[in-house]
């Protein structure tokens, strides 16, 4: 198994590409489904979630061809064989519950493991099943599995409004809605970019999408969809997680291709810390060149609020600042399992409940520190960067997951960092 040694290195320089989004490339591609024609997706990100999907997919028998030269991903499912998503590929990740709706709209049943994925609290599919309950889907619950069936002639369309804003829950159900008979309104409906990012790929297809980026969406059924070419949209968790290293370390970094207007709650967050963040022409320049890291309170928030995938990282960035702030994460209740490993580093962290107070330190040390999921391997290493010493960061087979190249990408703007094998 893999680590990752990070070196405190003073200020960093540069510019790092950022890639297509992991969640939205992860919902897009089981959007083949709904079709027999091509769909291409393109900027898509290499990550072993991708991979996942992959297998996934093809264990349905659709054709996804290896990712080519430019993040080129080409997908048909014109002859699928199955409707039956297997346990031993389904329990890697938890966006393989999207292929139940797209299924269940094209064949009128599916067969579907309950998901796994990353242990940071309980991510239910109860809003994903109330959705295809509306739609008219019968439902069965057995050993692990969900087995649904629709009713004769398809799904109905449906007001679904969803008790809270589930982004999972709005793309399963924005999937299957596409091919249902009639109009279907989505209340409450989740507003990231990753769904305006989907519905602009649906409609590509030949979908009626309206609404999309607001919390009711509306659409009209069609009969068949037809194949596309889409550009996955910048990942925006990548982005704001390489705008905290110079926020972190000093020094000056341009994220190409970052948009503020993907992290506005973000931004306006960092500038509080003082951190500045510019838009050029390629995308983002975030530097901090004078002064103390300002300590600020988060909360997080469904879009366009703090997004929770940053909350471990910006953390990290908390551990060093001037004064005390409180990050409140009000979207998974087991989403602070990183502040031990960054008390191991000699920050002050308290926590109670969903509720993390940190007391910034003047410098954090180095230290042998373990990742829990995802957003929190990164976030290690990110604190290993502003450290003294040396970091060693283990079990980074999280980080594969959602981050593309990140040590040759950190490496580019001067960080001193290496993965290597563990013995």
């Amino acid at each position: 198994m893999d680590q990752i040694i990070v070196q405190g290195n003073g200020p960093l320089k540069g510019e790092i590409p950022i890639a297509g989004a992991k969640n939205a490339c992860l919902t897009l591609m089981p959007a083949t489904l709904l079709t027999d024609q091509p769909l291409t997706l393109t900027n898509a990100p290499r990550l072993s979630d991708i991979r996942t999907m992959t297998s996934l997919l093809q264990s349905l028998g659709a054709e996804v061809a290896p990712l080519q030269e430019g993040q080129v991903l080409a997908m048909s499912s014109h002859a699928l064989t199955s409707q039956h998503a297997d346990y031993e590929i389904v329990r890697k990740m938890r966006a393989s519950i999207l292929v139940l709706g797209p299924l269940l709209a094209r064949y009128g049943h599916a067969e579907v493991s309950l998901p796994g994925g990353c242990a940071i609290g309980a991510r239910p599919v109860d809003f994903h099943l109330r959705a295809f309950e509306a739609m008219g889907a019968e439902l069965d619950l057995r050993d692990g599995y969900v087995r649904a069936k629709a009713p004769a002639g398809g799904l109905k369309g449906a007001v679904v409004d969803f008790p809270v804003v589930s982004v999972g829950a709005t793309e399963n159900a924005l999937l299957a809605a596409t091919l249902a008979k009639g109009t279907t309104v989505l209340k409450n409906a989740a507003r990231e970019p990753e769904i305006v990012d989907l519905a602009q790929c649906l409609r590509r297809m030949g979908a009626q999408i309206e609404g999309e980026g607001t919390s009711t969406i509306t659409i009209q059924g069609v009969e068949t969809l037809n194949g596309a070419t889409h550009p996955v949209v910048t990942d925006r968790i990548e982005l704001g997680t390489y705008m905290l290293a110079p926020a972190m370390c000093g020094g000056e970094v341009e994220c190409l291709g970052g948009r503020i207007d993907l992290l506005a709650a973000f931004c306006e967050k960092l500038h509080e810390a003082g951190i500045s963040v510019e838009e050029t022409a390629r995308g983002l320049k975030v530097s901090r060149k004078d002064g103390p890291v300002k300590a600020v309170n988060v909360v997080t928030k469904p879009f366009p609020g703090f997004p929770t995938d940053l909350q471990a990282q910006f953390m990290a960035l908390m551990c060093v600042a001037e004064g005390t702030s409180v990050l409140e994460e009000t979207i998974f209740e087991n989403r602070f399992m990183h502040a031990p490993e960054l008390i191991r580093m000699g920050a002050n962290i308290e926590v109670h409940g969903g509720h993390a107070t940190v007391t910034g330190v003047e410098n954090l040390r180095g230290a042998p520190v373990m990742a829990t999921d995802l957003r929190a391997s990164v976030s290690l290493i990110l604190a290993g960067m502003a450290a003294e010493g040396q970091t060693t960061v283990s079990r980074v087979y999280h980080l594969d997951r959602g981050y593309e190249h990140v040590v040759r990408k950190l490496r580019g703007v001067g960080a001193d960092i290496e993965r290597i094998k563990e013995e």
